[in-house]
Order: structure tokens, then C-alpha cells, then sequence
């Protein structure tokens, strides 16, 4: 079985989305961002203002490889796991890459970004930061799925994706 493996923006659901997925299929979730806090018993604000984002970035490959590794889990990146290629190679090459596309203004409308290092303190910076990321969310992507709606009517169609995509 394959893995279905979230990426987007910071702020875009991915999380949230994978935990409500995981039960309702009943596939382990893989949350890289909560697998870099528990195995460096800190915030991932703290590793970034402690260690810097280059350390982080390690850390997160380290955790996508980790993740990578498993066969039938939901993989919920962090919004960065796309900037090495290494990381999202892995992730691709036994698992079902949705970009969960969310515009920044949607974001900014509804998620707290307080615990996002990159963002907290420049909340413009989350615009760049699509600008940059967004070719490389859909060079990655099997599929796209625009988060304008719900979570449950996101959930749903991921529901769908699933059970189509993973089992092939």
C-alpha cells in the first residue's frame, strides 16, 4: 500500500486534515513537523531562534526520510519539506503527493500563525513564500486540491483520492 503524503503552505490544513483522514481510515499518521518537536523535546520556533533554519531543514529531512521509510501511513509535511529535492523524492516514490492548495489570504483569514517561525513576525512573508514554493508544490503533486471549502468536504475528497490511488 502506498502513503498519502500532504504538502502545502504552512497553514493550509494539512495537519488538521490528516488527523481527521487517519482515523477515518484508520492509517497511522506521520506528522514531520510533531516528529522533529518530539525527538528535539522543543517547539520548532525555539529550534529556529536556538539553531536557525538551516538546522531545522536537516531535522526536516531527517524526518521526511524517516517518514518516507513506512508503507500505508498519511504524511503531513511541513510547508518547507519540498525545498530539497531529496526529501520529496522520497516521499514520491511510495506515496500519493497531494498539494493542498490554499491561497495566503485564505490563510491569513483563518489559521494562527503564531507558531509558524518563518511568518510569525512577517505576515507578508507568507505571500513570498507561496510565490517561491508554489512551482515546486506542483512539480511534486499527483494531484491538487484547492482548500476553499471545509475541512469536512476536504476530508471527503481526500477520502476519495485514497481509497482510489493508495491501493493501486
Amino acid at each position: 500500500m502506498k502513503n498519502l503524503v500532504l504538502i502545502g503552505l504552512s497553514g493550509c490544513g494539512k495537519s488538521t486534515v490528516a488527523r481527521r483522514l487517519s482515523r477515518r481510515l484508520r492509517m497511522p499518521l506521520l506528522d514531520t513537523d510533531a516528529m522533529i518537536v518530539e525527538a528535539e523535546s522543543r517547539s520548532i520556533p525555539e529550534i529556529f531562534a536556538e539553531r536557525g533554519e538551516a538546522y531545522f531543514r536537516d531535522l526536516e529531512s531527517a524526518a521526511c526520510l524517516a517518514a518516507a521509510s513506512q508503507r500505508g501511513v498519511i504524511i503531513a509535511t511541513g510547508g518547507g519539506a519540498v525545498l530539497r529535492e531529496a526529501n520529496m523524492k522520497a516521499l514520491a516514490e511510495h506515496g500519493f503527493v497531494v498539494f493542498l492548495h490554499r491561497h495566503p489570504s485564505r490563510i491569513l483569514r483563518s489559521a494562527s500563525l503564531s507558531d509558524r517561525p518563518l511568518v510569525q513576525d512577517d505576515r507578508e512573508r507568507l505571500f513570498r513564500l507561496y510565490a517561491e514554493r508554489l512551482p515546486l508544490y506542483r512539480r511534486w503533486a499527483h494531484v491538487t486540491i484547492h482548500n476553499s471549502g471545509t475541512r469536512r468536504r476536504l476530508a471527503r475528497c481526500l477520502r476519495r483520492i485514497a481509497r482510489r490511488f493508495l491501493e493501486a
